[in-house]
């Protein structure tokens, strides 16, 4: 009857966007438990429908006119190669890329059509063009459990996260001098030459949440021992580090106005908010344990999954008040999104 209830709701949404060329406003979330991507209206937060998806969703995107969102299933305890496409105007799904041979997807980022996921079963960051509907490069970390991913604007610099080796890898595109061959001697009409490198940070084992500034100078991680780690992204190398004496830290965001860094602990159920200059501690509260963070800059509303908990907490970031709490079975990824 729940499900029916949904669905009805749903097609007289549907009907009235088709005849009134409205858009649609969603918050999206992941259940595990159910396999299900729910839909929730974007102000009241009410659930308006859900749709089924493969086994262990983690993480999701959605294409900038909100048509389709790309949702990853790492399955870590196998060889994981799926990621599920969802019609975000139907609200059904669409199609499975199969990411073989890099296995275990997992942190997505959506540019240019061109859908960007780890691998961290291949130790590595893949780059699928959405158009060829093909793997259209690889970047190698030579890192364990390569796992989330933030891709600056002009696609031209990237980060992410190597869990197990303690690891943040810097990739850049650069200018290099031409390669001189054994020889000696350049050949002829040799110029420089424009290809990727990567540098790695060390920032302790366990560093898995992250999140870079708005000026691209600074990267945040937390490890579970309760250290953040701050890098700097010019000079690539760790800038200072915080001692926050809360174990279990794993995610962490920076707030849209930029002031201030929210860390949760999937361990103590601590929230931490802390102040992005002078890295002291504004505020500590209990919300539950945290695995996942989304700040919609739009409501200036922090989304946290409480996974192990069945639930996502709501918070308006003006007044860090509780707005309100979602029942949803084991919930991960969310995302905002305007179905156009």
């Amino acid at each position: 009857m729940i499900e029916m209830k949904y669905i009805v709701l749903f097609a007289g949404l549907i009907l009235s966007h088709l005849s009134l060329g409205q858009t649609f406003r969603y918050v999206l979330v992941l259940s595990k438990a159910e396999k299900k991507l729910v839909a929730l209206d974007y102000k009241s937060l009410d659930i308006i429908t859900k749709v089924s998806v493969s086994e262990d969703p983690h993480e999701i995107v959605t294409t900038p006119d909100g048509s389709l969102a790309y949702i990853s299933h790492p399955l870590m305890n196998g060889n994981g190669h799926e990621i599920d496409v969802v019609n975000l105007k139907t609200m059904k799904p669409r199609n499975v890329i199969d990411t073989k041979p890099f296995y275990i997807p997992h942190g997505l980022v959506y540019l240019n059509e061109k859908l960007w996921f780890t691998a961290q079963g291949s130790k590595s960051v893949a780059v699928f063009d959405t158009r060829e509907n093909k793997i259209a490069q690889v970047f190698g970390t030579g890192q364990d459990f390569t796992h989330l991913l933030h891709v600056n604007a002009d696609g031209n610099s990237f980060y992410t996260t190597n869990v197990e080796s303690g690891t943040v890898s810097i990739f850049e595109k650069k200018n290099l001098p031409p390669y001189m061959p054994p020889t000696g001697v350049l050949p002829v009409n040799t110029s420089p030459r424009l290809e990727w490198r990567q540098t790695l940070v060390n920032v302790g084992p366990g560093s898995e949440g992250f999140d870079v500034s708005s000026d691209r100078q600074e990267l945040w991680t937390a490890r579970p021992d309760g250290k953040i780690v701050i890098v700097d992204l010019i000079k690539k190398e760790v800038k200072a580090e915080i001692n926050t004496q809360t174990e279990g830290l794993h995610r962490l965001k920076i707030t849209p106005d930029g002031k201030t860094v929210c860390v949760v602990s999937v361990k103590t159920g601590d929230l931490l908010y802390y102040n992005k200059v002078t890295h002291i501690l504004e505020q500590k509260d209990k919300i539950g344990q945290g695995a996942g963070i989304f700040m919609d800059g739009e409501s200036n509303r922090m989304f946290i999954s409480c996974t192990p908990n069945n639930k996502v907490v709501v918070i308006d970031l003006v007044t860090r008040k509780e707005i309100k709490r979602i029942d949803i079975g084991r919930p991960d990824g969310i995302t905002a999104v305007l179905v156009k």
